[in-house]
């Protein structure tokens, strides 16, 4: 996962207090720095889970240390959220119609906001 001029975002494992209890998976910066729960030990259980709590734990530790909404949608300036689309795939769903300012949409999948950056969209990623 990316941001716009900074190091991208990685999986930080800490060990429990528990001994007897599997290390502590987090979405951190590229300083070590997170936010929030750690990742969901059942979302092992699926590809979309996995998926759907890395994408909430990325978001969660943006929006907590950078104090910035992530990621934008490019054509309303909103940040959108994860969300299964019509095809049960992650998107980035932005509700710009909530707002009168254009249709509520799916902007690109998750995991693939840097490909469409790099594509010709603009967007922050």
């Amino acid at each position: 996962m990316t941001l716009p001029q900074l190091e991208p975002l990685h999986l930080l494992a800490v060990p429990s207090d528990d001994a007897d209890e599997p290390a502590n998976v987090y979405v951190a910066m590229a300083n070590g720095e997170w936010h929030g729960d750690h990742l969901d030990p059942n979302s092992q259980d699926s590809l979309a889970s996995a998926l759907a709590s890395v994408a909430d734990a990325a978001q969660e530790t943006v929006v907590e240390l950078l104090w910035q909404a992530w990621p934008l949608c490019p054509e309303h300036g909103l940040g959108m959220h994860p969300r299964e689309d019509a095809q049960e795939r992650l998107s980035w769903w932005c509700a710009g119609e909530r707002l009168r300012r254009g249709p509520a949409h799916i902007h690109a999948a998750v995991g693939v906001l840097d490909a469409a950056a790099r594509h010709g969209r603009t967007q922050l990623t």
